[in-house]
């Protein structure tokens, strides 16, 4: 019989189970009365300066207490569990650019906004737009499940400003906890899960690249856990001709990978004012299905941020052909798409009806 590759097995903070880290909630964080107020200062600050948003950057964010608790955040996201949930933003009583403006001042302390689409978004609007489905309708614009994934950047956030009336729950996984399952369970899966497979842009394709791209979904950077969780890109690019199906024992590790997250996550159910910061190379995420209201103005509605961390770990030579530049210390991650100048909208366009 052939001999298994001797795979690491990660261990510390980065390794957990959902039901372990439940019972704890140490990875809520609550606003104070005071760290509202200095955040109402900081937001107050800026729009009466001359500084647009789009330019702004952690400096622009005076948050003389917050802003301690944020880089502890920032280290716990980094090196420790990889997520954590801040609540308490007063959705009631600001308006909803105002709120925006605070979480974005928050995300300058923990990382440096970069592109989420080829329109060179900032600031992603996650809300049902009705679209129905085909090869590149991304599910985020519709209330429809989402498999366990990572993002093309170091850390995602998301802002909460209105519930669904019904699910929509995130779930999170440790990489590390499902890997080390692999490693106990099926190692041949999880040897696969190092090898080679191809991930669909969908149409945001940088000038002169094929419409996919190569990724493994585990790796060691360094000593460090790396890992591409890219199952729906993966799936997704079977669409492409010239591609070779992919063979038994891949589909079974993305199909294994994904009912072992399943089994150990953390369920997250979010309210208007929660903000959640996700470190996409040591966690995975998905979301349920979502019942919407009917009206416009009550539909279940998060604004994303995908952020670089000049404090990130190394990275595999392969995600330069979705990141572009993977320098530690440097920006990086995001979609790259000629032509494209980043820009800031505050409202999602959606049909009318």
């Amino acid at each position: 019989m052939k001999k298994n590759k001797a795979f690491h097995r990660w261990i510390g903070a980065l390794v957990w189970h959902g039901k372990e880290i439940e019972q704890s909630k140490n990875w809520v964080t609550y606003l104070s009365d005071s760290e509202i107020a200095e955040l109402r200062n900081a937001v107050d600050l800026l729009k009466a300066s001359s500084q647009s948003l789009l330019c702004s950057s952690k400096e622009d964010f005076p948050l003389a207490t917050l802003g301690e608790k944020l880089i502890d955040l920032r280290d716990q996201i980094l090196e420790g569990r990889g997520f954590a949930l801040i609540r308490g933003l007063p959705v009631q009583s600001w308006n909803e650019e105002d709120l925006i403006y605070a979480y974005w001042g928050i995300g300058a302390w923990i990382g440096d906004a970069v592109s989420q689409n080829a329109q060179a978004h900032l600031l992603g609007h996650i809300i049902d737009q009705g679209k129905q489905s085909a090869a590149v309708t991304r599910l985020y614009q519709t209330n429809q499940s989402i498999s366990f994934h990572s993002d093309s950047c170091d850390i995602v956030g998301l802002l909460c400003l209105r519930e669904a009336k019904a699910g929509g729950a995130s779930y999170l996984a440790s990489s590390a906890a499902i890997h080390n399952l692999l490693l106990d369970t099926a190692p041949d899966l999880l040897d696969a899960l190092y090898s080679e497979f191809q991930c669909d842009r969908y149409e945001e394709i940088p000038e002169g690249k094929l419409p996919y791209y190569s990724v493994k979904v585990f790796n060691n950077i360094n000593g460090k856990l790396v890992c591409c969780g890219m199952d729906p890109d993966i799936r997704s690019a079977q669409r492409f001709e010239g591609l070779p199906p992919l063979s038994n024992k891949k589909l079974s590790a993305l199909n294994t990978f994904q009912d072992i997250a399943k089994q150990i996550s953390l369920r997250m159910t979010f309210r208007a004012g929660d903000m959640q910061f996700v470190n996409n190379l040591t966690v995975v995420h998905a979301r349920e299905s979502y019942e919407d209201y009917h009206e416009q103005d009550r539909r279940r509605y998060l604004v994303r941020l995908w952020l670089s961390s000049p404090h990130g770990r190394a990275l595999p030579s392969f995600m330069a052909e979705r990141w572009g530049n993977i320098e530690p210390g440097t920006i990086r991650g995001g979609v790259k798409v000629p032509g494209a100048s980043p820009c800031i909208t505050f409202s999602p366009h959606l049909p009318l009806g």
